[in-house]
């Protein structure tokens, strides 16, 4: 069976993975909210988080990525404008923001999640804030998978990185390419992904496939052999962390 793990389908359908409710460190603000999928090495997490109310929190102490998969809530870091987020849409909070979360209702965001080591600094890339990312891009080109990985043609591969945590070797943004066929081989990254256009197959040694299309939340752990089919443009918000060799 395929590592690749769907947090959350769009049709409503099962997710491939269970959670456990769990705390992301000893001082998580969303610690009684927070269901927790998979947490590896790079001191990473992915799930989801229900919200409901107004949540304030003095300084938010790790990086995450959000994206709601279900309802709407407003995120208000001081000095800025508040930033509604809506079914679909997404941004990184990170670390040593002041927030506040407003929902009215009920909420449900999928979320990747990573701890920096005690007293590193928020990097000059990726300061405290809130980052929205965008489905209309600023898109600049991008590389493409090797050749010796590819079963067709190489495709066009774009990208919008705008946000970069040097310290934490992490980096967020909005990507597309045109179809192709990859083989299957240990993902490079952890990787979160929540697809905003096209179907990707992913494919396991063992031949089983989990497909995964628009408004579907997924996430790769680093190492995990696996192959990526898709046979239209896809484009997806990601985060993905780079861990050493």
């Amino acid at each position: 069976m395929t590592a690749a793990l769907l947090l959350h389908r769009a049709d409503g359908g099962r997710p491939s993975c269970t959670f456990q409710p769990a705390a992301f460190g000893t001082s998580d603000p969303w610690a009684a909210a927070r269901e927790i999928a998979w947490q590896g090495p790079g001191a990473m997490c992915a799930g989801r988080i229900t919200l409901s109310g107004e949540i304030d929190v003095a300084q938010h102490p790790h990086t995450e990525i959000w994206v709601v998969v279900d309802g709407e809530l407003s995120l208000r870091a001081p000095g800025s404008p508040a930033r509604v987020l809506g079914r679909g849409e997404a941004a990184v909070i990170a670390r040593g923001t002041a927030l506040q979360v407003q929902v009215r209702g009920r909420a449900v965001v999928g979320f990747c999640a990573f701890e920096a080591q005690a007293g590193t600094p928020a990097s000059p890339a990726g300061p405290a804030g809130i980052t929205a990312l965008h489905a209309q891009a600023d898109f600049k080109p991008s590389s493409p998978p090797a050749a010796h990985l590819l079963l067709g043609p190489t495709p066009q591969c774009r990208s919008d990185n705008v946000f970069h945590d040097e310290a934490a070797a992490v980096q967020a943004g909005t990507w597309d390419s045109t179809p192709y066929h990859r083989i299957v081989r240990p993902h490079p990254v952890n990787e979160f992904m929540f697809l905003l256009a096209g179907r990707v197959h992913f494919a396991s040694p063992d031949g089983s496939v989990l497909e995964a299309g628009p408004g579907d939340a997924v996430f790769v752990p680093h190492g995990t052999p696996i192959g990526w089919e898709s046979r239209e443009t896809v484009a997806k918000f990601y985060l993905v962390q780079s861990l050493p060799a």
